[in-house]
């Protein structure tokens, strides 16, 4: 790959964009996913691209622009390790805000710079990149990057603390109970958090707390299979949350910032595949479920689904872009399940589909997200 030197401030060249993808989050193959989307779509007309993927075992390293070799295919999910360009050298960031400079390590060879970037596409999903973690090594470098700052993206990472501040603002959220690392390691605490989780009633969903792509959830339909879903869920993350479950349809909405502010797409509602209980993580990316766009609603319940998806947005101070997931439950009423900072850009993700749906096709809604983040300061704002 042959990428040139030169100076974010040259008006003579295009912006260059750093796509960083894959990580060390059991996410990891839907950001590789996501990453050969956005390659696929990204205008080379008006950007040059930079793919840099982080292996499971945290390395990162220079990929090929090979989209087609990031997809799911016969089920089998990508893997930055399958598009790496070697086994070995190391891709380094800028490391301060007095240069923008990318530079390639390897072993026994003297350091290659690749050239400076102006803005960076986290494409990452889940712990180490989703989570804030990255969002402030940028803000050390001072380099601009797309989406959610680092507290929006560690508040909408862990579902405890979404469900507090989206509560905080009168907006309703399900019953829950956490369960903290620490607990689960004493029989006393363990037998605390069996009697909290019955209170909450059948069914359940125990979910890793902070994580993505409906990962390490298993549905409960009897507490003599809790405490294996639970160890399931600690497979992803230590710290667990146990909602109860909730009647009620299952609609997604994306919230997009403009120049006057954040808006709301049209609304997507999940239809899951006949032989699944609920929308886990092989009915999604593997299987017969689907997003119907536009979801059969009202006029009436989509402003609404809009106005509270513009509103938890705020709550959490996202910048960018962010989906936001309900239940529309029997009364007629609204119940935010969870927000996510970093939605899908896959071909089936429903993100790009609803804002395709509203009238911003995939390559212009990847545009407005570089061309906000290349208009917006690093540090406080």
């Amino acid at each position: 790959m042959s990428i040139e030197q030169s100076s974010p401030n040259r008006p003579d060249r295009k912006p260059r964009v750093a796509l960083v993808f894959g990580g060390r989050s059991s996410e990891h193959a839907i950001s590789v996913t996501t990453a050969g989307s956005v390659l696929r779509s990204i205008d080379r007309d008006k950007y040059d691209v930079l793919p840099i993927g982080i292996t499971h075992e945290g390395r990162w390293a220079l990929t090929s622009d090979e989209p087609a070799r990031m997809a799911i295919t016969d089920g089998k999910l990508p893997d930055v390790a399958h598009v790496a360009e070697g086994v070995e050298g190391q891709v380094a960031l800028p490391t301060s805000p007095d240069s923008r400079e990318v530079v390639l390590s390897a072993p026994g060879s003297a350091p290659k710079a690749l050239g400076e970037v102006d803005v960076v596409f986290p494409l990452l999903h889940g712990p180490w990149g989703e989570d804030g973690t990255l969002q402030g090594l940028l803000e050390l470098s001072g380099v601009p990057y797309v989406g959610n700052g680092v507290l929006a993206s560690a508040a909408g990472m862990d579902k405890e603390f979404a469900k507090r501040i989206l509560a905080s603002h009168g907006l309703e959220v399900g019953r829950y109970t956490i369960v903290r690392p620490r607990e689960w390691q004493s029989e006393a605490g363990r037998a605390a958090v069996r009697e909290r989780a019955a209170e909450l009633g059948l069914p359940l969903f125990v979910k890793p707390c902070r994580a993505g792509s409906s990962i390490g959830i298993t549905k409960v339909k009897d507490l003599a299979d809790l405490d294996a879903a639970i160890e399931e869920a600690r497979r992803h993350d230590p710290k667990l949350i146990i909602e109860a479950g909730v009647t009620g349809r299952e609609i997604e909405c994306g919230v997009l910032e403009f120049e006057d502010g954040p808006r709301a797409s049209v609304a997507g509602e999940v239809l899951v595949g006949d032989g699944y209980d609920f929308y886990d993580f092989e009915a999604k990316y593997i299987d017969s479920s689907d997003v119907q766009i536009p979801a059969k609603l009202t006029d009436g319940e989509l402003a609404e689904i809009r106005r509270q998806a513009v509103e938890a947005f705020e709550a959490l101070g996202c910048e960018g872009l962010a989906r936001v997931d309900f239940f529309l439950l029997e009364d007629g009423t609204w119940m935010i399940n969870e927000i996510n900072t970093m939605p899908g850009f896959t071909p089936i993700s429903a993100y790009p589909k609803m804002w395709e749906a509203s009238g911003v096709p995939y390559p212009e809604l990847i545009d407005r997200l570089l061309a906000a983040a290349l208009r917006r300061s690093t540090g406080l704002r």
